[in-house]
């Protein structure tokens, strides 16, 4: 008795003492939120950041970790493949996304990333739902979480179909907004019904209250950074120097006649993703109670802004400002739903960045012509062995080749990927190019080799890859920004975390984007997506 008498006096002394030097254990985080920012810069949070509220992106950034060296260590940084890099952990040679889509080599179809016959549209929905994570061959977050506690509750959301179903793997449910009428749906995957609420929240059309009748700038005309104007007619009459793009300009259209598109071209976007947002987690009681709740969230407004009047553009960096506004109201509804703000985690990064905007003033980019390129290299090929469909396509600069055809003809694969790869480097605009022989039978540690290793997955991945020249991107019609190369405009991001007892600092460390979801798994104290191959980063 009095042995355990003195147990127990220790006990309580050691109790007092952790607790009046701040050992105490922190709670474990109830909720996690992850917001992914697509295509947003690093330097946007230090270059817009004097126009941004104390509670949205300079909250995050200054009272949470601010990791200011992130960045995707490969070439293939187009939104897919940065999404599941996020969510599993691991680069595209591991987790198998290459790209939207890609070849069969037997059948010489194109394979969507997505797309899956075997599902449906759910009940209460207008749109398509024949979609599934079927293709997703690695573990992510939200499959960890779930794996680890059935009871957990987990939610994606985005604007994008893609974009939701990448980021949440095959666990929980995802969301995304139909093209016909911006409402939000699912696909039997996930389940056969909307909840009730999602339909009522439907019907009643809450989507169509947030968009803009005119986009206006939010601040005065001399407080803005960027210069270059598409939709704002309201900003050539001022005496600010501007470069108005003649011949380009984008009205936003009667939000009656296509309010999908106001949702993705215009700040709409991301302010109904985070009410909807808002909603998912009052309604379905998230972070109230012992059971890890997890929210995805992903902005592909930006993405869509940022692509059709590039990031120098007035437009580009008001969404930032009103997304800013946004998230400062979601952070603090966030933070509303637990007694401990060491309860909820919010971690906020981007899927890439984006180029230097074609044709901006005092600037060289160039296009490349996908579609060219494909007729001149097919007309390569035959010229040597014959006339015939020697390239099945180009899809994110990769070369897919007929292996059926090359089979026939008696030929060795490696030796035509080798002369296409010679062939192709004469094209405008290509700066280097690695056969996929090269790539499965070398090791590259460093350089361009590298990069572009690390995005090579045999079964998805083209016959020739290609990398473009800085600032070079793919022509596309109404495209004058555009991501998926291995420079610096593209591979750095935003990565802040925010919450879970972390201590407020900036870590200027070189870090890889593949330490996140390890990183968050560490907070949540489970095991990490079963493919992680990133680095615990540290957070205390």
């Amino acid at each position: 008795m009095k042995k355990l008498f003195q147990n127990i006096v220790l006990t309580f002394t050691l109790s007092i003492i952790c607790g009046a030097y701040g050992y105490a254990q922190t709670p474990r985080p109830r909720l996690m939120v992850n917001i992914v920012v697509s295509s947003m810069h690093a330097n946007d949070l230090t270059r817009y950041g004097s126009n941004f509220t104390n509670g949205g992106f300079n909250k995050l950034r200054d009272e949470g970790i601010w990791f200011s060296n992130a960045s995707y260590d490969y070439m293939q940084t187009s939104t897919p493949v940065s999404l599941a890099t996020i969510a599993t952990g691991a680069m595209p040679s591991v987790h198998g996304v290459v790209a939207n889509g890609w070849f069969d080599y037997v059948s010489n179809q194109k394979i969507s990333l997505i797309k899956d016959d075997k599902e449906y549209s759910v009940n209460y929905s207008a749109g398509s739902g024949d979609y599934s994570p079927r293709q997703l061959s690695a573990q992510t977050l939200s499959d960890a979480v779930v794996e680890c506690n059935n009871n957990s509750i987990v939610r994606t959301i985005a604007v994008e179909p893609l974009s939701a179903i990448v980021m949440a793997g095959h666990a929980g449910k995802a969301y995304w907004l139909e093209t016909l009428q911006a409402a939000w749906t699912t696909t039997s995957y996930y389940g056969k019904d909307l909840d009730k609420w999602i339909a009522e929240y439907n019907r009643n059309e809450i989507n169509e209250e947030f968009i803009l009748k005119k986009w206006t700038p939010l601040h005065k005309f001399d407080n803005y950074r960027n210069s270059q104007v598409f939709c704002m007619e309201e900003l050539k009459s001022n005496n600010k120097q501007l470069h108005y793009i003649q011949n380009e300009t984008v009205v936003l259209k009667n939000p009656v006649v296509d309010i999908y598109e106001q949702m993705c071209y215009s700040p709409a976007g991301n302010t109904a993703v985070l009410a909807f947002a808002k909603q998912m987690i009052a309604k379905n009681n998230m972070g109230g109670d012992e059971d890890v709740d997890v929210l995805n969230v992903v902005l592909d407004t930006p993405r869509f802004i940022s692509s059709r009047y590039g990031t120098e553009s007035v437009e580009y960096e008001d969404m930032l400002y009103r997304l800013d506004r946004d998230l400062d109201e979601f952070i603090t509804f966030v933070m509303a739903q637990v007694t401990d703000s060491r309860q909820v985690v919010i971690t906020l990064t981007s899927d890439h960045g984006t180029s230097p905007s074609y044709n901006s003033p005092g600037k060289e980019q160039g296009r490349f012509n996908v579609r060219q390129a494909e007729v001149i290299t097919n007309a390569f090929i035959g010229s040597q062995h014959g006339n015939g469909e020697w390239v099945l396509g180009i899809i994110d600069n990769a070369i897919y080749l007929n292996h059926n055809l090359i089979y026939e003809k008696g030929l060795a694969i490696a030796d035509i990927q080798y002369d296409v790869a010679t062939f192709v480097m004469q094209l405008r605009g290509v700066a280097h190019t690695l056969s996929a022989e090269a790539l499965r039978s070398s090791y590259f540690g460093s350089g361009y080799g590298r990069k572009i290793q690390n995005g090579f997955y045999p079964r998805r991945s083209g016959d020739v890859i290609i990398n473009l020249m800085p600032g070079w991107i793919p022509e596309v019609e109404n495209i004058r920004s555009w991501s998926g190369s291995m420079y610096r405009y593209d591979t750095h991001v935003p990565l802040l975390i925010y919450g879970g007892g972390v201590t407020a600092t900036k870590c200027n460390d070189k870090v890889d984007m593949t330490s996140l979801a390890a990183t968050q798994a560490h907070l949540l104290g489970i095991n990490p997506p079963s493919a992680s191959e990133g680095e615990v980063l540290t957070i205390f």
